[in-house]
């Protein structure tokens, strides 16, 4: 259970449009210790999610992990705020600068979309230290880059499914097509192509910017990886974040299998659909976030990139559920020729 703190005053629901806030299992306002005589610290840290916040089961559960596991271990004050489908760039900005007129520092925003919004909001106030994940592009003095190799992550998964298929018939479901999610696509088709150069392999994206509700509607999911098995893929992997529920239901109802992606989905997934998760790509957000604050609590405030790979285990492939225990040695190898650069894997 984690621990509650009293919400800071200036940041009231109506100020943040709040969806959730973190503190227990029924939603309360914020995170850290100290009332019950555990660890206490200066720092309150703001969260700015991105579409489909806490409870996505994937990419923003895993920076709430992360802050989370921080506000435990250090006692810090912690609150958030999730982006609506849809809203404008001022909407971004604003958040951005609520928490900062607050008294939050640092803040830590999720995902690309952020970029331009962080680039201007940190100038804006310099003595305030902002980390975005999943983005170089905004660049300051007070911006911590944290970012992935999420292609070769997504390599290793691909093998994997190239590997496991009866088919030789694949699928790939982006949940908006950016570069970023490209990656993802390059990286699981190259993984794919090393193991049988003339595999299948479908490929869709839900949505294109500047519509960015394709990683916010399983539906859409749903829709897009019926449509794969129909025709005659038994492996899908999306890349997709909420979106991603809906191509597990499809998977499930079509009795195929399916890969998850940034979290262990097996284990964050409803359990009527967890059978089906052969293995996730596994994108450690957690573990960034939480080694960002641990420097942010010893005193220090990095800034500049820090990359997530495979040679620091920051990407990966999940084992749970024992359905490719039999292919390990073969990942592993891949692993390794990845790390000592005998493979480069391609981002696009």
């Amino acid at each position: 259970m984690r621990r509650m703190t009293k919400t800071a005053a200036l940041l009231t629901a109506a100020a943040f449009a709040l969806t959730s806030c973190g503190g227990n299992d029924e939603g309360g306002n914020g995170g850290g210790g100290g009332d019950d005589g555990g660890p206490t610290s200066d720092v309150k840290v703001g969260m700015a999610y991105d579409v489909g916040g806490r409870g996505d089961q994937s990419f923003n559960d895993a920076a709430a992990k992360g802050m989370d596991d921080a506000a435990e271990e250090f006692g810090m004050e912690t609150q958030e705020s999730e982006a609506a489908d849809g809203e404008p760039e001022s909407a971004r900005e604003e958040r951005l600068r609520t928490f900062a007129e607050a008294g939050f520092d640092p803040i830590v925003a999720v995902g690309f979309a952020y970029s331009a919004s962080v680039a201007k909001v940190a100038a804006e106030y310099p003595e305030v230290h902002f980390a975005i994940i999943d983005d170089e592009a905004a660049a300051a003095d007070n911006i911590a880059n944290l970012v992935f190799a999420e292609e070769q992550g997504s390599f290793l998964v691909g093998a994997a499914a190239a590997l496991k298929t009866e088919a030789d018939h694949i699928g790939f479901v982006g949940g908006v097509e950016t570069p970023l999610i490209k990656k993802f696509e390059a990286g699981y088709v190259a993984g794919a192509k090393a193991v049988t150069p003339n595999i299948k392999v479908d490929i869709t994206y839900l949505t294109q910017p500047p519509d960015f509700s394709g990683f916010g509607d399983p539906a859409k999911g749903k829709t897009a990886a019926q449509g794969m098995y129909d025709g005659g893929a038994d492996i899908v992997y999306q890349a997709a974040g909420g979106s991603g529920g809906g191509v597990f239901e499809a998977a499930t109802e079509a009795k195929m299998k399916a890969i998850g992606v940034d979290s262990d989905q097996y284990e964050t997934a409803d359990a009527s659909v967890k059978e089906v998760i052969m293995t996730s790509m596994l994108k450690r957000v957690d573990v960034a976030v939480l080694e960002y604050l641990t420097e942010v609590d010893g005193g220090n405030f990095p800034s500049g990139v820090e990359r997530y790979d495979l040679a620091v285990d920051g990407v990966g492939y999940s084992t749970s559920g024992g359905f490719v225990d039999d292919i390990t040695g073969d990942l592993d190898e891949f692993k390794q020729q990845i790390i000592d650069g005998e493979i480069t894997v391609p981002t696009e």
